[in-house]
C-alpha cells in the first residue's frame, strides 16, 4: 500500500520540509512522524484512516530524507536529538499549527517526546514508540550489558570512517539488513522496503545519519543554534502531556523490559502497551494498535476539552 496524498513543501528556519497531508485542512492536526531507516510508507495504513474521522493529517519526511532539503550549505547537517525537536517545532509554526496530536518513532518519537516535555502547550497527545526517546547523552559513555552492546554494533560502525564509507557505498544495502535485524517477525516488511528505499538517496543522509549517531555518544560536537535545546534536555524533562507507549516485544535494536522503566519519565495520563510479534517498525507493523492508541488520545482530548468548557 502506498499513499495518494499531495506531496507539499513548507519552508522552516533550516529547512524546506516536504510532507504528505491527508483530510480536511481544518480539521483537528495529527503529525505522524518516522524514523531511522524509515520514512513516511510507515503511516500508509494509519494516515487515511484518521483523515476519514476528518483529522488533518500531516506525515513529514525529517531533515536527510526524501525530498526535504536544508535551505542553504550553511546549515549544519545536523541529527542530534535537538535538530529534531527543532524541525517539528519549526513545522508546526510555518504552517500555524497551534496544537497538534503526535506520534512517532526512533527518530521521529525522539522529536516528538522533546516537544512534548519541552513545549507542552503545543501537544494534546503522544503516542510515543518504545517509551521515553529522550537521549541521556551525559550517560551514554558508560558501558552497558554486553546484550545490549551488540545490537548497536551498527552506532560504533557510523563512528568510524569505515562506517561513513560503508553508509555512502552500500546505503540501500546497509539499511535493509537493520530492517530485518530489528523486525525478524515482520514478514511483510521485505517486499516493502523497496518503497522506502529511496528515501536514504537524499544527498544529506549519510552525513546527517553519521552526526546523529556521533553527537549522542559525544564523539562530535552540536549544532550551536541548538545549545539551549541540548541543555534543556541534561535534565531529562518530563512529559506531561497524556502519552501512550507502544513498544515491540520482538524490537532487534532494544526488547522492553519486563518493567517499565520509563514510567517516572511522565507525569500526566500514561499507558505502555507491549506488543507480541511486533518489532522496531511500530506503526507499520501494528497499524490497528498506533490507529487505536491515537484515536484513544484524541478522545481523551475531546472529553478533557468538553469538561473544562
Amino acid at each position: 500500500m502506498t499513499t495518494t496524498a499531495p506531496l507539499l513543501y513548507v519552508r522552516t528556519s533550516m529547512l524546506d520540509v516536504a510532507y504528505e497531508a491527508h483530510g480536511p485542512a481544518d480539521g483537528k492536526p495529527v503529525i505522524l512522524l518516522h524514523g531511522f531507516p524509515y520514512d513516511p510508507r510507515a503511516y500508509d495504513a494509519i494516515a487515511p484512516v484518521l483523515a476519514g474521522h476528518g483529522l488533518r493529517v500531516l506525515v513529514p519526511y525529517l531533515r536527510g530524507y526524501g525530498p526535504t532539503r536544508f535551505i542553504n550549505e550553511h546549515v549544519m547537517r545536523s541529527g542530534q536529538q535537538a535538530a529534531l525537536a527543532k524541525d517539528l517545532l519549526d513545522f508546526m509554526d510555518a504552517l500555524g499549527i497551534p496544537q497538534a496530536t503526535l506520534a512517532g518513532y526512533d527518530w521521529g518519537g525522539r522529536a516528538a517526546c522533546i516537544v512534548a516535555a519541552l513545549w507542552p502547550d503545543r501537544v494534546s497527545g503522544l503516542v510515543t514508540g518504545d517509551g521515553y526517546n529522550i537521549q541521556d547523552i551525559a550517560e551514554s559513555l558508560a558501558p552497558r550489558a554486553p546484550e545490549t552492546e551488540h545490537r548497536l554494533w551498527y552506532q560504533y560502525y557510523f563512528h568510524t570512517q569505515r562506517g561513513v564509507d560503508g553508509l555512502t557505498a552500500n546505503r540501500r544495502e546497509l539499511c535493509e539488513l537493520l530492517w530485518s535485524l530489528w523486525s525478524p517477525s515482520w514478514t511483510e516488511g521485505p517486499g516493502l522496503y523497496e518503497q522506502t528505499a529511496p528515501s536514504f538517496d537524499n544527498p544529506d543522509f549519510v552525513e546527517v545519519v553519521i552526526h546523529s549517531y556521533r553527537h549522542r555518544f559525544m564523539y562530535a560536537p552540536g549544532d550551536p543554534a541548538l545549545e539551549a535545546i541540548e541543555q534543556a534536555l541534561v535534565l531529562q524533562p518530563p512529559i506531561s502531556v497524556p502519552s501512550i507507549s507502544l513498544c515491540g516485544a520482538d524490537d532487534g535494536v532494544g526488547p522492553p523490559p519486563e518493567e517499565d522503566d520509563d514510567v517516572a519519565h511522565f507525569s500526566g495520563f500514561y499507558r505502555r502497551q507491549v506488543l507480541p510479534g511486533v518489532g522496531h517498525n511500530i506503526p507499520q507493523e501494528a497499524p490497528q494498535t498506533t490507529l487505536d492508541a491515537l484515536l484513544e488520545l484524541l478522545a481523551f482530548d475531546k472529553g478533557r476539552r468538553i469538561f473544562s468548557q
